[in-house]
């Protein structure tokens, strides 16, 4: 065995971030301000992903509105900052653990962005409403979910559409995400505890035209069974030239 794998193998009695199930309300700011991942968001809870992520500092108990955690010192895993680093930059395999400080929910005024130092300033006013965006970043009980229309978009579709905001976020909460460079089974488990734990009034999947984005409405088609939910679903198809070739409810 080597060096390596002893130290990754090896207790300690230190101090290690302990969760409280019962009295987390799955608002996931304690995941947004652990910089090193150790804590996720699953099934509506925070969790910790792994002893050997948590450094022990307890920066997330301040950041826990319902005084879920504590610092306890019991036998834990050595703290790896090699294997918990990455997480903090979201390349890692916990990579949906909230793990960036600055994602926790927020519902956003959907105005124009101000005039910057150079002069700048944004031609038309965003329509995005709530933050952060990504599907394995968003909250599965965030506020805003409550009676929303969601719109679902693969995150090339606002780069390619020049009327993205107007013409498909208005109005809505945006999930955004890639099926063929993320997991896609994840997506489909998140997708569907969202619309489980939510009264979600409507979805819009907006996709790409080529083959592979098409995965995105497979994947919120299972998560509507999975979740046993009859939720009125519309898709819509944008070429790559960013037109709107198709728009149909499923």
């Amino acid at each position: 065995m080597k060096d390596g794998e002893i130290m990754q193998n090896a207790t300690v009695k230190r101090a290690v971030i302990k969760i409280n199930e019962e009295l987390c309300n799955g608002c996931g700011q304690c995941a947004a301000a652990c910089h090193e991942g150790a804590i996720r968001m699953v099934g509506g809870k925070a969790r910790l992903v792994s002893e050997s992520y948590c450094d022990g500092l307890g920066t997330c108990i301040g950041e826990c509105p319902a005084g879920a955690l504590t610092l306890g010192e019991r036998e834990a895993g050595v703290f790896t900052p090699d294997k918990a680093a990455p997480l903090s930059r979201g390349i890692g395999p916990e990579q949906g653990a909230h793990s960036c400080p600055h994602s926790a929910p927020r519902v956003l005024a959907g105005e124009a962005l101000p005039a910057k130092k150079t002069g700048v300033s944004s031609a038309a006013p965003s329509a995005l409403r709530n933050w952060p965006v990504q599907i394995r970043l968003v909250p599965e009980n965030a506020p805003y979910l409550a009676g929303a229309d969601i719109l679902v978009s693969a995150d090339c579709v606002p780069f390619s559409m020049a009327g993205f905001h107007e013409d498909l976020l208005a109005g809505k909460v945006l999930m955004v995400g890639c099926p063929k460079l993320d997991d896609a089974g994840e997506y489909r488990d998140k997708l569907a505890r969202i619309f489980s734990l939510n009264d979600i009034r409507s979805i819009e999947v907006a996709f790409m035209e080529v083959p592979c984005c098409g995965a995105l409405v497979r994947l919120v088609g299972e998560a509507l069974r999975a979740a046993g939910k009859a939720i009125p679903c519309t898709l819509t198809k944008i070429s790559i030239e960013g037109e709107l070739l198709e728009r149909r409810v499923a």
